[in-house]
């Protein structure tokens, strides 16, 4: 009799608990291999697979392990779930390479990066979500070699690294150890080498760092500290950052923290400055700011870097410049075409000295000083120090400067000084620059246009009132100038193209005209002004003594740089003094001749003319013995030229009718005009009507 078949349930029961056999012991045997698998045997797979996805030479040397550990979990118990039961692969590499990328400028010099191990916990359960979660990746002794080229070629990036990932990294924690980090950029001449190592015992900082190398040719060395655990998960979470650094003649502190430090997204620290100039900070920062005497400052920097900008604050920050104090509250926003300065600067005392490196004016050991080389030629006064016009257009600003009081060498009372400084599109304007001085104002607006494509040259204007400037006021210590009741005002309007202030000066065109009304003058008081030339000319026509001015009204024609009189006179209780001639503002040369009329014979010098002439910075004053008054021509006897209308409005803002200016030049104004030598006196084509 032949055998029943088995049921047709027998068979479906057999069938199931095989593949039910079959599933279980396929995790069971993968886990089995994956225990007892030498995984060194996949290191050449791993590193020809790694190679090819960065682009550049990957190798693990040492020995590959990979063993199996409970996940670290905080969480209450009736939080956790049968995940948190599962191990996790935990891999540990030794003697790991990176090469540089081909063709990389210093490719022969060794890898790009090694560490003497590696090691991190993977979750098996993001991979699923293709997510390689990592909670903490340890780098122990570390050397990474980053290099950028002349080029602007660097081994930082990868190949692809724009395109988007078909995976998701996930790394929550990166601890370091002892190491060393090279950067070399050839690019902006950067040579930087940093030591880092652990801190024991120190509850705020696990690692530090000592740095050491070059910057533009200039020595760079510090050091400072970091926590020892970076966060890159917990967003909120600070990350401790101490440092001090000298970079050339530069000295940075900072201590605080830092958020999100993957992204810079929040800075919060204390920042100390010091340095020979404010301008040295461009090469680090890239921010323009003034050329400066040495200066420090402290504050608070703070800074926020979000997805399409970022601001940094530099708030409540004081410190000196030179021997001047200074405070105030700076921001910088990033934006396009260029970024923006702004913000509100002050000082309680500035030295008036302290001005000088603004346009070059200080002394070739302090060029020296601020890093700047000594350009100024041995006997020119007009600095030639060049302005940096192709820094000019990378950056926006708008900030206000205020001084409550200004001192300098020679005595003078300024007691305010306001500015507003715009600069956009490289065009630079004070408007406006204003001085309080002697119970009158100095007000100045100034525009210099640096935006010209590939051209150094500055195009400029500026235009300068001074009012009410009170004689008496100027020299408070004098006491014989208390009875003095004169002020001083004027105008000039220049316009100009060059590239520094001696040049500007030199290409310069417009007019400059003053009046001073009813003063005490004397050799005592020039000196203190630090007017020599004028200290020369007092001295040479009165002696040494106070002499009376009722009036004093010049009004200079300048073009290309030249300085020429239109009318010239001084007219003192002794003397009527009529000049001409030129300034140079290009070979910084004076020649004026000077032609005094005395109102009495018992003066006999000012019976001859003057002449003054020379270099600014050494002016000679001869009297012109060969030309007596009497035998003059004329030029002297007739005494007055005719005065310009320009000069007018000066008087109308002066003490009034009756002052000396206004009724010396309203008889300018009746009397005929004195002709040159040589031409006779009373010729119709000289003579200048009665109004």
């Amino acid at each position: 009799m032949s055998q029943a078949a088995p049921a047709p349930s027998g068979r479906r029961t057999r069938v199931i608990l095989a593949v039910v056999a079959v599933l279980v012991a396929i995790p069971l045997v993968a886990l089995a291999i994956l225990l007892t698998y030498d995984w060194n045997k996949a290191r050449p797979w791993l590193n020809a697979k790694a190679s090819e996805a960065i682009d550049r030479p990957f190798e693990v040397r040492g020995n590959l392990d990979l063993s199996w550990e409970k996940p670290a979990t905080v969480m209450a118990e009736r939080d956790r779930t049968w995940r948190d039961l599962v191990p996790w692969p935990h891999l540990v590499a030794n003697d790991v390479h990176v090469g540089q990328p081909a063709g990389m400028a210093g490719a022969n010099r060794g890898d790009m990066a090694s560490v003497r191990q590696f090691s991190f916990s993977l979750n098996p359960f993001a991979l699923l979500r293709k997510t390689i979660a990592i909670p903490v990746l340890r780098f122990d002794a570390p050397a990474i070699d980053l290099r950028r080229d002349k080029d602007g070629r660097n081994n930082w990036t990868f190949r692809n690294e724009d395109q988007p990932a078909r995976w998701k990294l996930d790394l929550e924690r990166v601890i370091f150890t002892k190491g060393v980090v090279k950067f070399n950029d050839a690019l902006e001449n950067i040579d930087l080498v940093a030591d880092v190592d652990t801190v024991n015992a120190d509850p705020a900082y696990g690692i530090s760092w000592k740095l050491r190398g070059t910057y533009n040719d200039g020595p760079v060395s510090g050091g400072g500290k970091a926590g020892a655990v970076l966060s890159l998960k917990q967003q909120s979470t600070p990350y401790p950052v101490q440092a001090d650094l000298r970079v050339g003649k530069t000295h940075i502190e900072i201590e605080g923290t830092v958020t999100k430090p993957t992204k810079l997204a929040a800075v919060d620290v204390r920042l100390k400055l010091s340095g020979a100039s404010m301008a040295r900070l461009y090469t680090l920062t890239g921010l323009l700011l003034p050329e400066t005497p040495a200066f420090r400052t402290e504050g608070r920097l703070t800074g926020e870097l979000g997805e399409t900008g970022s601001r940094w604050v530099y708030d409540k920050f004081t410190g000196k410049v030179g021997s001047s104090d200074i405070a105030g509250h700076m921001a910088y926003q990033t934006g396009k075409p260029r970024g923006k300065l702004s913000g509100k600067v002050s000082s309680n005392l500035l030295q008036f000295a302290d001005l000088g490196p603004l346009v070059g004016a200080d002394s070739n050991a302090s060029k020296a000083a601020r890093g700047v080389e000594a350009v100024q030629p041995k006997g020119k006064v007009l600095p030639v120090e060049s302005f940096r016009t192709e820094r000019w257009t990378a950056i926006d600003a708008d900030v206000h400067y205020a001084a409550e009081r200004i001192v300098r060498e020679k005595q003078l009372p300024i007691s305010k000084l306001s500015t507003h400084l715009i600069l956009k599109d490289g065009v630079l304007t004070l408007a406006p620059l204003n001085f309080r001085m002697a119970g009158g104002n100095m007000t100045s607006t100034i525009r210099l246009d640096g935006s010209g494509k590939g051209e150094q040259a500055i195009k400029a204007t500026a235009k300068v009132s001074a009012r009410h400037i009170k004689i008496k006021e100027l020299f408070p210590s004098m006491q014989q100038m208390k009875a003095t009741v004169g002020q001083i005002n004027g105008d000039a309007q220049l316009s100009a193209t060059g590239n520094s202030v001696a040049s500007l000066l030199a290409a310069s065109n417009g007019e400059v005209k003053a009046l001073i009304d009813e003063g005490t003058v004397s050799k005592m008081l020039l000196e203190q002004a630090g007017l020599n030339i004028g200290n020369i000319v007092l001295t040479t026509l009165f002696g040494d003594k106070q002499v009376k001015l009722n009036c004093m009204a010049t009004d200079f024609q300048v073009t290309n740089g030249l300085m020429q009189t239109r009318f010239f006179v001084v007219d003192t209780e002794e003397a009527l003094i009529n000049g001409q001639g030129s300034v140079n503002l290009a070979n910084e040369q004076i020649d004026l001749t000077l032609n005094p009329k005395t109102k009495g014979l018992r003066i006999f010098s000012l019976r001859s003319p003057l002449h003054v002439r020379g270099s600014f910075s050494k002016p000679d004053v001869s009297v012109d013995k060969g030309a007596l008054a009497l035998k003059a021509g004329g030029a002297v006897a007739l005494g007055l030229v005719a005065a310009p209308a320009a000069l007018l409005p000066l008087v109308t803002t002066g003490p009034g009718q009756e002052s000396g200016c206004a009724r010396l030049l309203a008889e300018a104004r009746e009397k005929p005009v004195a002709p040159p030598p040589g031409k006779r006196q009373g010729s119709a084509s000289n003579v200048r009507p009665r109004r």
